[in-house]
């Protein structure tokens, strides 16, 4: 069974090592004004046709180059530069200075992931202002909050209710954020430990289909990548309604130093929110790079951070509740909820050249986490007296190292793009705990209680073939797990463990069909892993169910200014994972299928006004069910995002950014429905010289709406029978806060 896909891998490897190249070569870097390297430039040779992209170095190596040659370099947000080859012994360096980002320079044929591109656009031209914006640059990707600002937010993409990661792979440099068999949930991913300035690019891709990335990785995946050094040194203050505050420094610390980067990040936010219980959060980041560039170009990064975050919560209210009277939309049932939550993170990654055609990758990572939650969704369902009051808990640490190798060569005249790598990831999740509580002191009943161990080793493989305007694309990718759980509640001792071994084979094929329309058809398979105590109680074949996807569709830039990207795509999952708010759990359901169009558009007004709106329509249903009884509950069919933004006009810079979510099943017959939502919020900045005053607000026109809601069955305290409807967090009303940041 192993052989047959292990075959290609071979065939390609070995045909890259015999095949040699004659022809001249320029090598060189790409830098800016500050010395600093500039990665994925299109070094393109104007005589020959020959091209390249630098890489996180800067460096490149283009073929097929003599002297006298031209060379363009262009760079989305520097000026474009032409120089002429006038010697081949000694490496060039080339220096592109920074402008504002235009689109009319945008070339869809020159960019390493041209949907990726829309991202760094929209960071520049409208850049992130909290954590939460920090998902929200992902087009077509919307977020909810439930649960005091502490705990990880509700995301939705493609027809999912992703819960907090079940269907989506999150990574910050490389480290993985979601978190496997975790206390309250399959794949919770908290990402609320990055500081929002500190991030430099998103990178993402929506369905199974790439090689490099493994479980979680269904409806897509978004990696994130910090800054390597800092233009200048900030202090920023915002105070804003409900007791809202945020403080930010971001300092250099070797800014003079060549080849050496260093600096150093903190934020503080706090906040009462606007319930009638105040939330009392309060978070703190800390967060620390350094970078060097060694003698040999090779690149040497550590980074380190600590958050930590408590908060208190008003949970999910019965619509009942607030229709009777008896709470207002901003009141609670048991205001005694919430949590604390730390992480800690240790990174370190290297980056060398190994030869002109290959270069090496690999970043080694180690976390502390630490979390606590107590929610209460049913009331007094199960304990009349006491009320259904849970805790969630667990420490955990991660050890994990990824490696990746980047071949560049030809067979004959085929230009051959290979990337392989292996990567390991250990889980140690020790006295994992699910305990009814009373005030969240009062210990009252142990429900679930025991340690963790789940490994994960893998290894991927992908080839490019391109030969003129076509690019043939397969891969592979194997996982292996070992899932292992000590029952402490279980008097016998007894360890129990599954292994299990996945295949994921993609193939994807693209058609340039001129610099600035390219069409794509992907496929391919991927997973997202079970929690390890469904795993070993109940041996489940599914235990990594496979998800199916294909999408066709195309990138385009008909005219300078207009940026334009569709999808139709199809999904299949093998195993649903839903989330049942009684036990506060996510459980495996059943076969469902999905299938829809995204469409987005970016368009530039002027050189300082930038439009952008990403919509997707879908079709989300369960397989094994009956018509009329086959809803996804929470499954969204229509979504929309997009916004207005001025930047850098005579001192003033700004936007306003909306975000719709159309009517949903909130159950499997769609005979309670979560109720959709259109939440404008707007933000203004004006500088003067080295100070920026700016004012946010959020939801500027004061709808009500609700940011979470689930259909949940609960009993209130002075009713005799149980109801099932809808459960809500109301949204954030008309909030305002001032900010000013100071530069030096």
């Amino acid at each position: 069974m192993i052989r047959k896909p292990i075959k290609p891998i071979l065939f390609f490897l070995l045909c890259f090592v015999f095949v040699s190249t004659n022809a001249q070569q320029l090598k060189g870097q790409v830098i800016n004004t500050k010395n600093q390297p500039l990665e994925a430039a299109y070094i393109y040779n104007l005589n020959s046709k020959s091209h390249a992209h630098s890489l996180e170095t800067g460096a490149f190596i283009l073929n097929d180059t003599k002297v006298g040659d031209s060379i363009k370099i262009g760079l989305l947000g520097y000026n474009t530069k032409i120089v002429a080859v006038e010697r081949m012994q000694m490496p060039i360096t080339i220096q592109l200075s920074e402008k504002i980002y235009s689109l009319d320079e945008l070339i869809i044929s020159e960019q390493l992931n041209a949907l990726s591109t829309i991202t760094d656009l929209d960071l520049n031209t409208n850049p992130v202002k909290s954590s939460q914006e920090i998902l929200r640059k992902v087009p077509g990707l919307i977020i909810g909050q439930h649960a005091g600002g502490g705990k990880a937010e509700q995301i939705f993409l493609r027809g999912f209710d992703i819960d907090h990661g079940t269907d989506i792979a999150l990574s910050v440099d490389g480290m993985p954020v979601n978190m496997v068999s975790h206390a309250h949930g399959q794949g919770y991913s908290d990402l609320h430990f990055i500081i929002p300035e500190t991030v430099n690019k998103i990178d993402f891709g929506k369905g199974p289909y790439y090689a490099n990335k493994g479980d979680f990785n269904t409806a897509g995946y978004v990696d994130f990548s910090t800054k390597d050094y800092l233009n200048d040194n900030e202090i920023s203050f915002g105070l804003g309604q409900f007791n809202t505050s945020r403080v930010l420094g971001m300092f250099n610390l070797l800014d003079k130093v060549n080849n050496q980067h260093a600096y150093l990040a903190v934020e503080n936010l706090q906040s009462d929110g606007p319930f009638e219980s105040p939330q009392n959060f309060n978070r703190l980041n800390m967060f620390g790079k350094y970078v060097l560039f060694t003698p040999s170009n090779d690149k040497i990064t550590l980074t380190a951070s600590h958050f930590t975050s408590t908060w208190d919560a008003s949970g999910q209210i019965p619509v009942r509740a607030v229709n009777s009277g008896l709470i207002s939309r901003f009141g609670a049932i048991d205001d005694t909820e919430g949590g604390t939550t730390d992480r800690t993170n240790f990174n370190v990654s290297f980056t060398k050249q190994v030869n002109d055609n290959t270069t090496f990758k690999t970043n080694a990572f180690y976390s502390n986490y630490n979390f606590e939650l107590f929610s209460n969704f049913t009331f007094f369902l199960e304990d009349e007296d006491n009320g259904d009051q849970i805790k969630q808990k667990e420490s955990r640490n991660i050890f994990g190292l990824n490696t990746a190798f980047t071949t560049e060569t030809f067979l004959n005249d085929v230009e051959v793009n290979l990337n392989y790598g292996l990567s390991f990831r250990h889980d140690i999740s020790n006295n994992n705990e699910l305990s009814k509580t009373i005030n969240k002191t009062t210990l009252n009943e142990a429900v679930q209680l025991g340690d963790i161990n789940q490994t994960n080793t893998s290894a991927f493989f992908n080839a490019a073939f391109t030969k003129g305007k076509f690019t043939f694309a397969p891969g592979i990718r194997l996982d292996n797990y070992k899932f292992i759980y000590k029952d402490a509640l279980n008097n016998t001792g007894e360890t129990l463990s599954e292994s299990k071994t996945i295949f994921s084979p993609k193939l994807n094929l693209f058609y340039t069909a001129n610099n600035n329309l390219k069409w794509f058809l992907k496929s391919g398979i991927g997973f997202h892993s079970n929690d390890t105590r469904v795993v070993v109680t109940n041996a489940q074949e599914n235990i990594l169910p496979k998800a199916y996807g294909v999408d066709f569709g195309n990138i385009w830039k008909p005219t300078k200014k207009l940026f334009i990207n569709t999808a139709l795509w199809y999904l299949y999952l093998q195993q649903e994972f839903v989330y049942v708010g009684d036990a506060g759990v996510v459980e495996p359901s059943g076969k469902t299928e999905r299938y829809g169009v995204d469409f987005g558009v970016r368009y530039q007004f002027s050189d300082h006004l930038y439009f952008n709106t990403d919509a997707t329509y879908t079709k989300a249903r369960s397989i094994e069910e009956d018509e009329g009884n086959d809803y996804i509950p929470l499954a969204p069919d229509f979504t929309v995002t997009g916004g207005l933004s001025l930047q850098d006009y005579k001192g003033f810079s700004g936007s306003i950014n909306y975000r719709y979510l159309d009517d949903r099943p909130a159950n499997e017959d769609n005979s309670i429905v979560a109720d959709g939502y259109f939440v404008t919020d707007i933000n203004a900045n004006y500088t003067i010289k080295n100070i920026t005053f700016g004012v946010v607000i959020e939801n500027l026109f004061d709808t009500e709406w609700n940011e979470t809601q689930f259909a949940t069955e609960s009993r209130l305290q002075n009713e005799t029978t149980p109801v099932e409807e809808i459960h809500f967090t109301p949204g954030t009303p008309f909030f305002i806060k001032g900010v000013i940041s100071y530069k030096f």
